[in-house]
């Protein structure tokens, strides 16, 4: 009897606790609603006192979110997820998808930039206490470049890895490349916002990467084109962000990082040398998948994309480190450091993301 009683306060707080985050769920998901609302309003900016009750809402729930995401220690999913939705829609401006031009209306605003800068500095601050800054610091940045790189090229398969290769079902493959649609059919776009500027040998290599990324301008062979060709041999949707509900935070977070990167030339190195870890690790990465694809007797159109990935960014893994990332380290000595630790957080994100895709697969079956 007296083990009954102890137990029951334990299941009426586990209960409580699960309706209370579903409850927090809810209210993000309508807040991400109202945000919507705000986004699409004609000429926002000088609009905010006319929508005094909703701002003040949004930013009561931005608040709570940062603190229950970056600053109380337990990492709230819900947060998380709200946060990256919420700086994604303010990120995806940046980029042109031939849509109503009407959605760009406050592609300028004053106050989404604002509220951007409010969540990446935090969420910034909190990825960056994951390392170690001083030590990359001491490094001998050129031999730190390519060891990493030798180490990523052919690493031990994991037990994410070997799920994929041999369990997942041909329904895990759908949700696989559900969610890897959201990357897949716009990649290489946030590539494109750091080529402007002055002509040199590293800025050469990387419009050589774009312009294979985009099949050398023709839509027939751009990478995207064979992705929307998986999707479609199994009926799936094609359009851009068709599955954004199903991406986690953690590859949400990735996206969003890039585009931070991207846009901020001082940053330059540290996307320079996360673009380094991407292009050296993705070809080990995408033979799992092409593994699991033949494993379940697919046709070519279900996995021609990661073939033509595994062929392509060998080369050109090679390319940024022997022609973007060594070059870099020589033309900025004192801020080389800053290479490593774009390549280090960009594997510690992939990392996360990867592990979030496994386990909402298998979520899935």
């Amino acid at each position: 009897m007296q083990s009954n009683l102890v137990m029951f306060p334990h299941a009426g707080t586990a209960e409580q606790s699960k309706q209370t985050e579903e409850r927090t769920a809810t209210k993000y998901d309508h807040t991400e609603q109202q945000f919507l609302e705000l986004l699409a309003t004609e000429d926002l900016d000088h609009k905010l006192d006319v929508e005094t009750a909703t701002v003040s809402e949004f930013e009561r729930m931005l608040s709570m979110a940062i603190r229950a995401a970056y600053q109380n220690g337990c990492g709230d999913r819900q947060a998380h997820r709200f946060l990256q939705r919420i700086l994604y829609r303010i990120n995806r401006l940046k980029l042109f998808w031939y849509d109503d031009l009407r959605h760009y209306t406050n592609e300028r605003s004053l106050y989404l930039l604002s509220r951007r800068d409010q969540i990446e500095t935090a969420w910034q601050e909190w990825e960056l206490a994951q390392i170690d800054v001083a030590q990359l610091q001491q490094l001998d940045v050129k031999q730190a470049l390519i060891n990493r790189c030798s180490n990523d090229l052919n690493p031990p398969i994991s037990a994410d890895s070997r799920y994929i290769r041999e369990e997942m079902t041909e329904a895990g493959y759908r949700h696989l490349l559900a969610i890897a649609s959201f990357d897949g059919l716009v990649e290489g776009s946030r590539l494109s916002q750091i080529l402007g500027g002055a002509a040199n040998e590293v800025q050469c290599t990387l419009v050589r990467v774009l312009l294979e990324e985009y099949g050398n301008g023709r839509l027939s062979r751009k990478h995207s084109t064979f992705f929307a060709q998986m999707l479609a041999e199994f009926g799936m949707n094609t359009e851009p962000e068709g599955y954004i509900d199903l991406v986690p935070w953690e590859v949400l977070a990735c996206a969003n990082h890039n585009f931070l990167l991207a846009e901020r030339k001082r940053y330059f190195l540290r996307f320079n040398g996360g673009l380094t870890y991407f292009e050296v690790a993705v070809p080990a990465a995408f033979k799992h998948y092409l593994a699991a694809a033949q494993r379940l007797g697919l046709s070519e159109s279900a996995m021609g994309y990661w073939e033509l990935h595994i062929r392509e960014d060998e080369r050109h893994g090679r390319w940024m480190l022997d022609d973007v990332a060594l070059p870099l380290t020589e033309l900025y000595p004192h801020d080389a450091w800053e290479l490593v630790l774009g390549y280090d957080q960009e594997k510690l994100m992939g990392d996360r993301a990867a592990k979030a895709v496994v386990q909402s697969i298998r979520a899935a079956n």
